[in-house]
């Protein structure tokens, strides 16, 4: 693991830090890919972390006056999601976001680090390509443009340099319906998925004639790539069944696809076809559907990032983490170089919280923190400094069970139980938010958490009961 944990309070101490410690540091915002790949072991040699989330005003999502979105480094897929002008003024954008991991995942995982971690399988890599959108790029020395069609030098490499921070993210609002936009994710699941095969498209029309065309793939290369002799072939036609064919069909000659563990190649090349296709289906409609809640679950304070510091934290194996957890203050020493999972449970001795799989995956290890439901075995537990911290053992009050709590009692929602506490603690967040939850939205609650009794029925029947119980209260 990691051996400085630095916590600067401007751009210009982040960057001082990543000139001077070069290689051997990293930016982590959500670190949702990072702490799971310096685990595995697939990121070696990196002694300093650089968490920039105490930086003010880096979470903004803004439309300056020539129309152009300016996203910053903390914004995160739920932000996206949230946004009513990412929505409406760049809606790939948002229907990748929501695509993205699970609520947990969501509230910590940024933009900037999924455009960065370069994965040809990042679902928001391919609708800000089809966007036109550009990165900014900062240093010591300065700062460059570079658009995202330069930024990709092949597979999960950049054209960062050691010492540069991702600082913004822009690109131009399309100006509906004469512009419009589409994302199309196909995953083995409906969520916590990574793809097989997805999609972006953003068309200008000119009453029924396509003006121009950009259609993006993932996943089927080693790099996202646009479909050029799709995107060429359509301009000038109208999007009719005949030429959204033809376009899908010629889509397929900017893919090679590979089989590995998701699909096989054969599989993959027949659904670039069907996700183009759907795409453009989508689009020949004057308002293409959303296909987002109109009131999506968050679990989360959306742009809650807790406190902000006035000068650079240094964390070394030395340095005690001073954190507040179910309402008691602690002074936790040693838990510097480990996730908040092993703190909580190694350090604060709360073993509620569960290790499921170490990998973002099951919610096992759901807990809160300032005030979002996030997964503990990818939070790097530093990040815990000066943070609020609620567990499993903080639910219950003075007053009893918490509402939740006794539904699953009641309802049966326990099984082995292993699960239970991250599946409590997501619904004890969701009913923060929906005191009375849908099925729908009890749904999406729990898309992050895994029953390996299969318990969801039960489960989703506590949830709503949990919600009826508190207003009763």
């Amino acid at each position: 693991m990691w051996k400085t944990y630095l916590t600067p309070s401007s751009i210009e101490e982040a960057t001082a830090a990543l000139s001077e410690d070069g290689e051997r540091a990293r930016i982590v915002a959500g670190a949702t890919d990072l702490i799971l790949e310096i685990e595995l072991g697939i990121r070696k040699g990196i002694d300093t972390l650089i968490d920039v989330t105490r930086i003010p005003d880096l979470d903004q999502i803004r439309l300056d006056e020539a129309w152009v979105f300016h996203l910053g480094p903390l914004v995160t897929h739920n932000d996206c999601v949230a946004s009513e002008l990412i929505r409406t003024r760049a809606l790939p954008l948002a229907q990748a976001s929501w695509e993205v991991g699970a609520p947990q995942i969501r509230n910590r995982s940024t933009i900037a680090g999924n455009l960065i971690t370069a994965s040809p399988a990042n679902d928001t890599i391919p609708p800000l390509m089809a966007l036109g959108a550009s990165v900014v790029l900062r240093n010591q020395s300065g700062e460059r443009v570079v658009p995202l069609s330069e930024f990709y030098k092949g597979l999960r490499k950049t054209v960062m340099q050691t010492d540069e921070m991702l600082v913004d993210i822009q690109f131009a609002a399309l100006n509906p319906p004469s512009e419009r936009g589409a994302f199309i994710k196909l995953a083995l699941r409906r969520a916590q998925a990574i793809s097989v095969v997805d999609a972006a498209a953003v068309l200008s029309m000119d009453g029924d004639i396509v003006t121009k065309a950009a259609i993006t793939l993932g996943a089927v290369t080693p790099v996202i790539v646009h479909a050029d002799e799709a995107e060429h072939f359509l301009v000038g036609r109208k999007l009719d069944a005949d030429s959204i064919q033809q376009a899908a069909e010629l889509a397929l000659q900017a893919a090679s696809p590979i089989d590995d563990v998701r699909s096989s190649e054969a599989y993959r090349r027949e659904m670039v076809q069907v996700a183009v296709r759907r795409l453009l289906t989508e689009l020949a409609e004057p308002q293409p559907p959303q296909r987002i809640p109109d009131n999506p679950v968050m679990l989360g304070r959306v742009n809650g990032r807790g406190f902000e510091v006035s000068q650079t934290t240094t964390h070394t194996s030395t340095a005690p983490i001073k954190t507040t957890i179910n309402g008691k203050s602690y002074s936790l020493a040693g838990g510097q170089d480990k996730t908040l999972l092993r703190l909580l449970r190694e350090d604060a001795m709360l073993i509620g919280t569960k290790e499921g799989c170490a990998e973002g995956e099951c919610g096992a290890c759901t807990v809160i923190m300032d005030g979002a439901a996030v997964m503990s075995c990818l939070v790097p537990a530093p990040r815990a400094h000066g943070a609020e911290i609620t567990t499993i053992e903080g639910l219950a009050t003075e007053k009893g069970l918490h509402p939740v709590q006794q539904a699953f009692i009641d309802d049966g929602a326990v099984q082995c139980g292993y699960c239970t506490p991250g599946f409590l603690m997501s619904a004890a967040k969701l009913l923060d938010e929906r005191p009375n939850p849908t099925k729908g939205e009890a749904q999406q609650a729990v898309t992050g958490n895994l029953c390996r009794c299969t318990g969801y029925y039960k489960i989703v029947e506590a949830i709503q009961h949990a919600g009826q119980l508190e207003l009763n209260q």
